[in-house]
Parts: C-alpha cells; sequence; structure tokens
C-alpha cells in the first residue's frame, strides 16, 4: 500500500533498511539523486522491481515534485 511520506520518514525508513528507488528516466538520475538510492526508471519498474528488489524489505520510491 503506498502512502506519501516525508524527509524525516524516508531517512527512518532507509535507516531501517528500506530500499530507495528513483523512478526518473536514467539521464536524470544520473544528473541528481538521493545517495545510496537505485535507478529504476518508472517505464521498466515492475519488471525490474522483481528483478533487483528484495520483496521482504519495505520501498521507498520517489521522483522530483517540480512546483
Amino acid at each position: 500500500m503506498a502512502k506519501h511520506i516525508d524527509r524525516q520518514g524516508v531517512r527512518e525508513l532507509v535507516g531501517s533498511g528500506a530500499q530507495l528507488v528513483d523512478v526518473l528516466p536514467e539521464k536524470e538520475y544520473a544528473a541528481e539523486h538521493i545517495p545510496g538510492a537505485v535507478s529504476i526508471p518508472l517505464k521498466s519498474l515492475g519488471d525490474e522491481a522483481r528483478r533487483r528488489l528484495d520483496p521482504a524489505r519495505p520501498v521507498v520510491v520517489y521522483c522530483h515534485d517540480y512546483q
């Protein structure tokens, strides 16, 4: 179940073992991303996530917010 969390929530989840996923295109990931995040672009999220992520651990997914 997805839910929105703030920066502190991200820090706490990642600190307790959550996986951090940047869903922006690879070029944008290369330009800037949160340290420790893996790149799984949104278009390939389903297949890549099944291959690369540990289903036993929580996942935090993020992208830019230009507002």
